[in-house]
Parts: C-alpha cells; structure tokens; sequence
C-alpha cells in the first residue's frame, strides 16, 4: 500500500508524521541509532614484510617487540642517550624490535634467525605465527643461518625439546658454538649467565641430535645466493648474511645496530651486550662502509619493524633510509 503513496516531498512527510504519531499513542519509544563505542581491537595486522631481491623473496618477520632500557645499556653518558631517544619522539625504555627473515631463492627456503621463542617473554615469541601469515609453514624451511646465539635470535628454534623446524638444517659459525653450546663454559659462567647456556643447548640439542646442525668454519656459501660472512665482537662468532640475486643485494646485519637514534650518528657507541666492545665497532663500521658504498639493501634485526633499508653516509656517521612500501614487492 505505501507503494502507491506518490513519492514527494510532501507525501513523506505526512507518511513519517503518521507512523510518528501512531507510534506515541501506541506508547512506543522510537530510539534513535546506537552510539556505544567500538571496544579497541589493541592488535597491529600480522607482522610481515615481502619484497622482491632479484630473483629471490624476501619476507620480513616480527617476533615482537622488548623494552631496552638503552640510557643503561648504551656505552655513553645516560644523558646523551635521553636527549638521542627524545629527538627521535621516543621515550625510555624504548620499545625495540626484535626481526628475522625469511628468503625464498625459488629452489630453498632459508630462515634467517628465529626470534626469541618463549625464553623472553610475552611481549615476543610471534615469529611462528607471523611466518604462517606469510603463507608458510614451518616444515617447509630448509635451512636457518643463526647471525649469533643470543637468546632472542635461537629462541624459536625448538619447543618441549622438539625441533620447530621439522626439516631443517641450521647453521652458525663456530666460535659461538664453542661459547655457548659447551658445558664446560657453562659450568664456569656467573649464576646470572647460566641460563644464556641453557638456552643456547636446549634450542641446538635436538638439531644436533638429529645430525642438522652444521658449524660455519669461516666465510662462505650456505646454499646458492646466500653467504656468511665474520663479523666477530658482539658474540665470539656474530655473523651476517649476504643474500645475493640478478646483481641485487641484501646484507643481513644482526645485532651489528640496537638504537637508531644513538648508533648511526655516532657509530662508535656500543651497547653492553657486545662480548668485545673493540671488536664489534669495528665490524659495524667496516659492514656499515662497503654496504653504503655499494648501495646494498640491509636489514637488521633490533631497527624498527620491518628494518629494512639502505644507509647513506652523513658526516661521521649514517642516515638510514628505510625501504619504500610497495604492494607489488
């Protein structure tokens, strides 16, 4: 019947008049749309990154985030470290990621690092979950390349003393095997180091147990288009990998970089987690200068997610120039 009310101005508002003022004489409440606010979803969208290297994919993945209290950490005066984080619009302690990375060369699947696991916490442990965001699953990597054995990089490498990665061979240089996957070492370390060696023998154990675990003797190719190469001082055997396609490269630097705003200003601050502070300066500035000299792609472990960039020389340190976004990689 309302179809045949003719469709003016008019006409409709003697039709809302009547249904309004049948409505009150019924003693009907018209209520007008609800305006309750959404709950917050307090989640980010799973973490990772895919670009194109070449011939090869090259994914991104977070395992989260940490608080470092850096101004604590940073080998300078806390005060220099508050007004570095401060310029940066970040506050202490800075909330820092904590990255690996996934290359598929077409014929291998190679993980870079494997986040921390469940030895740091819940604010990290999501590689696994981000990985099958991505579109993988774990059986499916091939092999894994450790950049050193600190517990937030060999973390996610077994689970209740089960490899994770049920096919995989994994790989890293053999002064950190020597550190940290040796009893004896730990037998002798401070109470408060201890658990660094549990963790490093219980993630390995099962890898080497099973006869995939293979130490890198010095420099060289793990499998086609990716290689090691030394990069000794912030653990006895830290190492990045250059990943390497149709003239393109990525050099994956590990914990080579921690804060940002501190580091690349001002190269020569270490951080107290470097076993030998000589030693990682100088592996960071002999990395820093031939990756910006070539015009390398890099990416770091501890740099914002998905921390992935390129570095130009600014003065007597470096301007890190993240990647551009790209929908198609």
């Amino acid at each position: 019947m309302l179809r045949s009310i003719p469709s003016t101005s008019t006409a409709r508002r003697v039709l809302r008049a009547t249904v309004l003022g049948a409505a009150l004489a019924a003693g009907t409440v018209l209520s007008a749309p609800a305006q309750a606010a959404a709950p917050m979803v307090k989640s980010q969208a799973p973490g990772y990154f895919r670009l194109m290297l070449g011939q090869f994919e090259v994914t991104a993945l977070s395992d989260g985030t940490i608080d470092l209290p850096v101004d604590k950490l940073l080998k300078q005066p806390a005060p220099a470290t508050q007004k570095a984080v401060a310029g940066a619009f970040l506050t202490l302690p800075v909330e820092t990621s904590v990255n690996a990375f996934l290359v598929n060369t077409g014929t291998k699947l190679v993980l870079i690092d494997t986040g921390a696991g469940k030895l740091f916490g819940p604010t990290l442990g999501g590689l696994l979950a981000n990985l099958r965001a991505a579109g993988y699953q774990p059986e499916q990597v091939d092999d894994i390349v450790i950049t050193h054995m600190h517990g937030d990089h060999i973390g996610g490498l077994s689970a209740d003393g089960k490899p994770v990665f049920a096919n995989a061979t994994v790989h890293a240089d053999a002064h950190d095997q020597h550190q940290w996957l040796s009893k004896e070492n730990m037998d002798k370390a401070p109470a408060d180091m201890k658990g660094a060696y549990e963790g490093a023998l219980a993630m390995f154990g099962p890898y080497m147990a099973a006869g995939r675990f293979q130490p890198i003797a010095a420099d060289g190719e793990i499998v086609p288009g990716v290689r090691s190469q030394a990069a000794y001082g912030h653990t006895p055997g830290h190492t990045v990998y250059v990943v390497e396609s149709a003239g393109k490269r990525l050099v994956l630097i590990g914990d080579l970089i921690h804060v940002g705003s501190v580091q690349f200003p001002h190269p020569a601050v270490t951080i107290e987690f470097d076993s030998d502070q000589k030693a990682a300066g100088a592996a960071r500035a002999k990395v820093f200068a031939q990756a910006a000299k070539e015009g390398d792609l890099v990416a770091a472990a501890h740099l914002q997610f998905p921390g992935v960039g390129h570095l130009k020389v600014a003065g007597a340190g470096w301007q890190w120039v993240p990647v551009n976004w790209s929908m198609n990689r």
